[in-house]
């Protein structure tokens, strides 16, 4: 199974999916910035500290009782870094760092950082190129983690897109991987600014109509679970839904999960389930309902 992953949603399911299931993981970088000389993934890093059971299960972001002194100090001497990195973290990114100064592509580099914490799944980033998600506002327009990070979500959004993703391909090691796979999840995570980078890469819409793609609706009844979609669906024209979600996914979706309390939805290409994950125990038993579905197909 190819899993496609941002956010904090896909890796609340992986904790649960490692334990029943082989799959790779092909995660969104247009979140992706640099801070205080150093090169952030933060959807990457939440993949892979979900998968060696070490992130912050609070924030769902970081590493679990981190401290956060190097970023406290850089503020006191005046510098601007509006993402709290913690100390432990940071460590991550000057790994990842030094590894693409030295001139590996960040490819290379996730593998070398995840088989460096353990972790035993492929984790892949959607391109090696540099993509941004901006948000565009009636401010003007910013990278998602200064709108959602530094301002907190609260301009109105008009539009986003993404940034130099007309010059992403899609890496060979990801080609690969979804030649020999049928299968494809899409986790319940941010379908605009999660998934929709990921589908953006080059004809990967085309490669997943050929694939057995299930979803996982990170919107319940009218409300998503957490973060900004519901801004980001309203400004792309899409009704923040259960429904929503499926028209961004139509073209290649084979079936999409939405929580139990959407059942009314239910047709030949929507299932229903309890969504919800408050604990790993809950994303095992969200998995063993994917594998499931696929079963089905």
């Amino acid at each position: 199974m190819i899993v496609l992953s941002g956010g904090t949603g896909t890796p609340k399911l992986l904790r649960g999916m490692k334990e029943v299931a082989d799959f790779e993981v092909v995660v969104n970088t247009a979140e992706d910035i640099w801070i205080s000389g150093n090169k952030i993934c933060p959807d990457i890093d939440s993949v892979i500290y979900s998968l060696a059971e070490i992130i912050d299960e609070n924030r769902w972001w970081g590493i679990r009782g981190d401290s956060f002194r190097t970023h406290e100090a850089l503020k006191k001497l005046g510098v601007d870094e509006f993402m709290m990195i913690g100390d432990l973290d940071r460590a991550t990114h000057i790994m990842r760092s030094e590894l693409l100064r030295k001139g590996k592509s960040l490819v290379e580099t996730t593998l070398e950082v995840a088989r460096a914490y353990g972790v035993k799944q492929r984790i892949f980033p959607m391109c090696n190129e540099d993509v941004a998600s901006i948000v565009v506002t009636r401010e003007g327009e910013m990278h998602f983690q200064e709108f959602w990070v530094k301002r907190r979500g609260t301009p109105e959004v008009l539009d986003v897109y993404f940034r130099g993703i007309e010059k992403a391909k899609i890496p060979e090691e990801v080609r690969r991987a979804l030649e020999k796979d049928e299968e494809v999840l899409i986790g319940p995570s941010n379908p605009i600014t999660s998934i929709l980078p990921i589908l953006s890469v080059e004809n990967m819409r085309e490669i997943l109509r050929e694939k057995k793609v299930v979803a996982i609706s990170p919107i319940v009844g009218r409300n998503p679970i957490s973060g900004p979609a519901g801004k980001f669906m309203k400004a792309k024209g899409f009704e923040v839904s259960p429904m929503g979600v499926f028209e961004i996914y139509k073209d290649f979706l084979s079936v999409l999960i939405v929580d139990e309390s959407d059942s009314a939805l239910v047709s030949e290409k929507i299932v229903a389930t309890n969504t919800i994950m408050k604990n790993k125990e809950d994303a095992i038993r969200l998995s063993e309902f994917v594998l499931k579905v696929f079963d089905s197909l």
